[in-house]
């Protein structure tokens, strides 16, 4: 029996991940508030007058710096405040849509950015989550995969170095949700279309809670199985909620 384990979503895209217990996810959609801002750095190529979709090149996210991976957050839909947390910062609440709070929510990133890189300039919006794809995914892993890598590099991996949204338990083989490409799964009232695996970059090499890349995990995965992919993109296809513990089924 395969079952959801953990829901994450990470409102700034690249800073700081936050897990939930549940979640509504409406067709076509990201996760609500999932990647809804991100952090233009000041070489972006985007359209600040009327912005889209665009790649995650120009923003702040952890292949850019590794610190930004030790971030966390908590997100407040009340009071639409973004509480962020690094081990070398104080802690810092700002709405990221007010003037003055996104200066200061600049400053901070700036101080665990990467100086030798185009350093963040503007907070960015789009109307929709700025995933890694074009097309509006939410990220699924397993945990027999994440088990599988583990034992192989010799460390036990944190869930927080793939900034997935849902992760699963249960699937019979490692990689098993490989062969999930091209099919449909149902989550409690959810069915999600299975569209693409995802191909990892250097944020994965980051211990979350250190902000240093600490292990080979691109060359890891591609020694051992030929590829740089963990987890796969699913795309809503039907509206509804799902929460930890629920049943997963493979149509």
């Amino acid at each position: 029996m395969i079952t959801v384990t953990d829901l994450w979503r990470h409102p700034i895209k690249g800073v700081g991940c936050e897990q939930l217990g549940s979640v509504a996810l409406q067709k076509g959609k990201t996760m609500p508030w999932d990647r809804h801002w991100a952090l233009a750095h000041a070489d972006a190529k985007v359209d600040y007058a009327n912005p889209e979709w665009v790649r995650c090149l120009n923003f702040a996210r952890g292949a850019r710096g590794y610190k930004l991976m030790a971030v966390t957050s908590q997100y407040d839909e009340v009071t639409s405040k973004i509480t962020l947390q690094h081990p070398d910062l104080d802690n810092i609440t700002v709405n990221p849509e007010d003037a003055s709070d996104a200066r200061d929510l600049i400053e901070w990133v700036t101080k665990i950015s990467d100086p030798k890189r185009s350093l963040p300039s503007h907070v960015f919006k789009a109307g929709r989550g700025m995933t890694d794809s074009s097309a509006q995914t939410l990220s699924i892993l397993t945990k027999a995969s994440l088990d599988e890598f583990s034992k192989t590099i010799g460390a036990s991996l944190d869930q927080r170095r793939f900034r997935g949204n849902i992760w699963l338990d249960g699937t019979a083989e490692p990689w098993e949700e490989f062969g999930w490409v091209g099919k449909h799964i149902r989550i409690g009232q959810v069915e999600l279309e299975i569209i693409d695996r995802i191909e990892r970059c250097m944020a994965t090499t980051v211990n979350p809670d250190t902000g240093v890349s600490d292990l080979q995990t691109l060359n890891t995965l591609k020694d051992n199985w030929g590829h740089r992919d963990f987890g796969i993109f699913g795309v809503v296809t039907k509206s509804g909620a799902i929460s930890v513990n629920d049943m997963v089924e493979v149509l």
